[in-house]
């Protein structure tokens, strides 16, 4: 009895010695174009295009909302954010605490992520995963914090969405020290995450290293402004810096230098992991991941980065808000430089990890991912339609809500009015052309599913504003 009870326990600690390392790299508010490999002239990213070359490049990969924390909690539970209740950036104003003059009130929204669901990191834990932590969480406050969540350690983690201190230390964060005067975030994330990486390996670890960067403050040194000063000076760009969409001017060149700054420094902080698991001897079998958690903000805030061709970028409705690099690098699985052209999200990395990491799925928890594993392996998934649900309004000018795609169909149902928009992202990437009037069959039949599927998850709709004041928004 002793002696098969070490049998089972050696071969479980062998098991475990094999299975994959996960490092999931999660970029904030950085547009699916300013990446050098997305096609971008002015950005330097060479470590995370790296990411690209050696794994899966998914050309239609999408964040599940248009703005960051219901995205986030949509990769830690593998759930929509109209099922598991976030679906607005923590902090957000709704009802009447909604003071702007609008024809409908935000929806109320969760302010937490929710202790019923077994989140990505628990589910790894339970299976033998070291889980760590490291960057922007804005996920929920005291009692919802990452090492609430599953992850054994947290560094940098807590309720804001911003760095409190901006980009420099002192950084203000009570989930980490302050480094030496002027040591940069990214920066000093990427070594502790690298520090951990470097650890003990016994078992493998999932580390979760979420940068605070692109997000505003745009911050960035006076060195990499005066280069990528210089750079937009020889910019062969020509035309508007600016145009209007709607409602607001909306950056149509990336030439923004203090950007650009940012961008290298993250990359350069993305390069200090991936050189840790050269190291350490350990990059053959880690799994990489890197995503962003929405649109790059090109109206709005700091109207930083463009997104073109794509239209709009962070907050907004368009693929400009919600279309994202989307790279998964698995040694052993996944030929290195491939592309793949299926429309996935951010509820897929739930499902993909498990069985990547040789863990048994949960099927009633990541209800609305699917593995991509086949895809991994050059195969195919069944056909499906994504959706969002965004029942608020974007600070960036984004409208109150909700998205079906189907194949190269993309249906926009706005609720301020009940108008819809159709686009065929095929033929018109940059959704110039609305065809609702003259596909009227296909719209009915788009809006039916879009119906049920805000039905079936629960989803709240937003109200009209008595108080709401036609005269006084021409005036506006």
């Amino acid at each position: 009895m002793f002696r098969s009870y070490l049998f089972l326990l050696f071969a479980w600690t062998q098991t475990l010695a094999a299975a994959p390392n996960i490092l999931f790299i999660l970029a904030d508010d950085l547009g699916v174009r300013d990446l050098s490999i997305e096609g971008s002239i002015y950005y330097e990213t060479p470590h995370i295009d790296r990411i690209a070359r050696e794994g899966v490049r998914f050309t239609h990969g999408y964040a599940t909302c248009q703005v960051c924390s219901p995205s986030r909690a949509s990769i830690m539970t593998g759930k929509y954010p109209a099922r598991h209740g976030i679906t607005d950036w923590i902090g957000a104003a709704t009802g009447l605490d909604w003071k702007r003059n609008n024809k409908v009130l935000p929806s109320e929204y969760i302010r937490q992520l929710p202790h019923e669901d077994t989140c990505l990191a628990e589910a790894l834990k339970k299976g033998g995963y070291r889980t760590f932590f490291a960057g922007k969480w804005h996920l929920g406050g005291e009692g919802s914090f990452p090492e609430d969540h599953g992850f054994d350690r947290n560094i940098g983690g807590h309720h804001r969405g911003s760095p409190p201190g901006g980009f420099f230390s002192p950084f203000r964060n009570p989930k980490m020290t302050d480094g030496p005067k002027g040591q940069s975030l990214p920066l000093r994330l990427a070594h502790d995450t690298a520090s951990f990486i470097k650890g003990k390996a016994d078992t493998p670890f999932f580390a979760f290293l979420s940068f605070y960067s692109v997000h505003g403050p745009i911050q960035t040194t006076p060195d990499l402004w005066k280069k990528y000063r210089d750079k937009a000076g020889k910019s062969p760009h020509q035309g508007n810096r600016f145009l209007i969409d709607r409602t607001l001017p909306v950056r149509q060149i990336q030439d923004c230098p203090i950007y650009a700054g940012m961008m290298e420094t993250m990359d350069d902080a993305v390069g200090i992991v991936l050189k840790a698991l050269d190291e350490a001897g350990i990059a053959d079998n880690t799994i990489v991941v890197f995503t962003s958690d929405n649109g790059g903000v090109s109206s709005g805030d700091a109207f930083a980065t463009s997104n073109l061709p794509y239209r709009g970028g962070k907050g907004r409705q368009w693929e400009g808000g919600i279309r994202e690099p989307y790279y998964i690098k698995a040694p052993r699985v996944a030929r290195p430089g491939t592309i793949s052209e299926t429309p996935v999200t951010g509820t897929d990395f739930y499902p993909t990890l498990l069985e990547l990491a040789g863990l048994e799925p949960l099927p009633a928890q990541h209800v609305d991912g699917v593995s991509l594993v086949p895809l991994l392996k050059g195969g195919k998934i069944p056909a499906r339609d994504l959706f969002w649900h965004y029942p608020h309004y974007g600070n960036q000018g984004g409208e109150p809500s909700a998205i079906i795609r189907r194949g190269d169909w993309k249906l926009i149902h706005y609720y301020e009015d009940g108008r819809d928009e159709l686009y065929n992202l095929t033929r018109d990437t940059g959704e110039k052309k609305n065809l609702a009037t003259e596909e009227g069959p296909r719209v009915r039949k788009l809006r039916a599913a879009l119906d049920a599927w805000l039905v079936e998850t629960g989803a709240r709709l937003p109200k009209k504003d008595a108080r709401f004041d036609s005269a006084r928004r021409k005036q506006q």
